[in-house]
Order: C-alpha cells, then structure tokens, then sequence
C-alpha cells in the first residue's frame, strides 16, 4: 500500500494501523514471556555511548553531553546495546535480553528506520548454533502471537512454524551467484579483490574500480543471494568469512571463516548472531582495520570505548544475537514496509 499523504496521526491513518501496532505490543509481550521463561534476565542499556560502533559502514547520531562544569564531551547515541551489554556478561549476568532502540544515519526505507528497536539478547558459557534454536523458537512464537500462520513481505511467503535450512554462506554465493567466494580469501581469511573483481566479471556483476573486496561481497548477495532466502521456510545464514566478522571468533577447523551467522526471512534479513569475540588485543586490531576502513570511504572515525575493550578481559566465552524486532513484527503482519508498524515513526 502507498505511504499515506495524511500524517499518522490523522486518526483515519492510525485507525488502519492500529491493528498492526496492537500486534507489535502482543509479540513483544509472547517474546519477552519466552526469554522470562528461560531464565533470561530483561536489561535495560543506555542509549548515550562513548562509541557507537566501530564497522566501517554504520552510521551514527552524534550528539554532545555538558557537564556540570561546563566541560562538552562527544557523545553517540548507540547503533547497537552490544557493548553496554557484554560489559554485563563481564559483571557476571549469565543470560540477558533487551528491547532497545536504536539509531543508525543514512538509513530509511521500506525495510530501514533511522531509530528502531533490536531485539538482543546472550547465553555466557553456550555455543552460537544454540542461538540457531532460539531464533527458530522465535519466529513460530512472533507468527503466533500475530494470530498468523505465514510470514510475509511482499509477495514472499515463509512458514514460520518450519524447521530453517541452515547453510554457508559460500555455499548460498556459489549456488545462486556461480562464484567460488573461498578461492577469493588467502589462507589466514586476508580478502583478495582482485580475485573476487574477476568472479564477479565472470558472473555478469558489475563492480567499480574503487571496490574493495566487502563491497563486492555486499552487492553478490543484494542482487544474488539475499532475495532467495527464507522463501517457503527460514533460513540460516552459516559461517561468514572473518573478514566479515568484525566482533565474532574464527571457526576453530577453517581460520579464513568465522562464527556468525544470519537470519532470512522472505527474502528479509532479520538477524546476525556471533560466537563472541573476547581478545581484546584482536578486537582493537579489527577495530582498527574497520575504522581506516570507514575512513576510506566515508572521510570518518568513531572513537574506540576504552571501557569495552577492558572488560573483553573478563567477559565469559558467550554467544551472542541482535534481531530486528520491527522487521519481525512486519513479516509477521504481511505491513508493506517496517514504518507500518511504528507507534511514532519520525519525521
């Protein structure tokens, strides 16, 4: 359906979504009971940060706090509660949750909000295909909830009550795309761009001169990849390389992949889950990397949060998961785009 020309606060365009935004506040509800049932405990984090993330390609709402003396400070509001909340598992919580909004620049469309709310949520001490389970659990809970028996977005259906195919991403990029993506990674996980440029030439996908080897990587699985997932059932997006991986472990048995994976849905990203990355030492050097990175492109840095990368010292081996709650909520109501099911989207 076409936006309305109408605010949404005319009461005619908020009598058409009320119906949607009484079932967001039902899911959210059967999804906070789930995690409550399972001995998770629902946190709360802060949205001012020291740093609001430090990927190459996030974007931050930059803001400034004054102290009482009159001395400014840069401040961020969060592109995720990620940090805040590993430095829990660090202060000892085992199993945690949040419904916490969020805010990312550069970012509106059918399926992007500059604020919306992540649903996410670790399990200290368990392996991240455990994760796996928790999503599948999810989204038969959500469909429930809505009182339906298929999610959808546009016109891609997906049983949520189905079992989700879990397979690499290498796997996904060769089957749909015709590309060897491994040939592509030297035997540390290092990218190749070159190697991947001449795939993608072979493969019919244009590239520009200026790409770099995530890039490439990016626009495979937009146009190829992405839009033939979680069709008829979920999907689970398995094993991404390192490279792609900023804030998760490498694969103990290939050190050029590591553990993260996605969660589709209609052909709709919905997740991205890690086994957590606790060197510090490793951490700062992707940090680094992803920061001249951003630097590259986008003429930019984010400051690194000191705090965080001390309590990577003492945090627990953990698994760990952000979902996009209003994208779930959406496929859940068959909404035409994720403002749709916005209490008060902005302006």
């Amino acid at each position: 359906m076409p936006l309305p020309s109408s605010p949404w606060w005319a009461p005619a365009v908020h009598a058409d979504r009320r119906p949607l935004l009484l079932a967001r506040n039902r899911i959210r509800r059967a999804l906070g009971e789930w995690f409550e049932g399972r001995g998770f405990v629902e946190v709360d984090p802060a949205a001012l940060a020291v740093s609001p993330g430090n990927e190459a390609h996030l974007h931050a709402f930059a803001t400034a706090a004054t102290g009482p003396d009159g001395t400014v400070r840069p401040r961020f509001l969060h592109t995720s509660p990620e940090f805040a909340m590993k430095k829990l598992l660090a202060a000892g919580e085992t199993r945690i949750f949040a419904f916490a909004h969020v805010w990312r620049n550069r970012e509106r469309g059918p399926l992007h909000h500059p604020e919306f709310t992540m649903l996410e949520w670790y399990r200290a001490g368990e392996p991240y295909a455990r994760l796996m389970a928790d999503c599948a659990a999810l989204l038969a809970r959500a469909a429930a909830a809505a009182g339906t028996g298929l999610l959808r977005w546009r016109d891609r259906d997906c049983d949520p009550f189905a079992a989700p195919e879990r397979v690499t991403l290498a796997a996904a990029v060769e089957a749909h795309a015709g590309i060897d993506l491994l040939a592509t990674l030297g035997p540390d996980g290092t990218p190749e761009a070159a190697a991947l440029a001449a795939r993608c030439a072979a493969a019919g996908i244009r590239t520009a001169a200026d790409d770099g080897w995530s890039d490439m990587l990016s626009r495979i699985l937009v146009e190829r990849v992405e839009p033939r997932l979680g069709i008829g059932r979920p999907t689970i997006l398995d094993r991404y390389p390192a490279a792609e991986a900023a804030l998760a472990r490498r694969a103990p048995d290939d050190a050029r992949l590591a553990e993260r994976f996605e969660l589709y849905a209609c052909g709709v990203e919905l997740a991205n889950g890690f086994g957590e990355l606790t060197d510090a030492a490793e951490q700062r050097r992707r940090f680094a990397a992803e920061m001249d990175e951003k630097a590259r492109v986008w003429g930019e840095r984010y400051p690194l949060d000191e705090d965080f990368l001390a309590a990577l010292a003492v945090m627990p081996q953990a698994a760990g998961i952000a979902l996009g709650f209003d994208r779930l909520v959406m496929l859940a109501t068959a909404a035409p785009r994720l403002e749709a099911v916005l209490w008060t989207p902005v302006p």
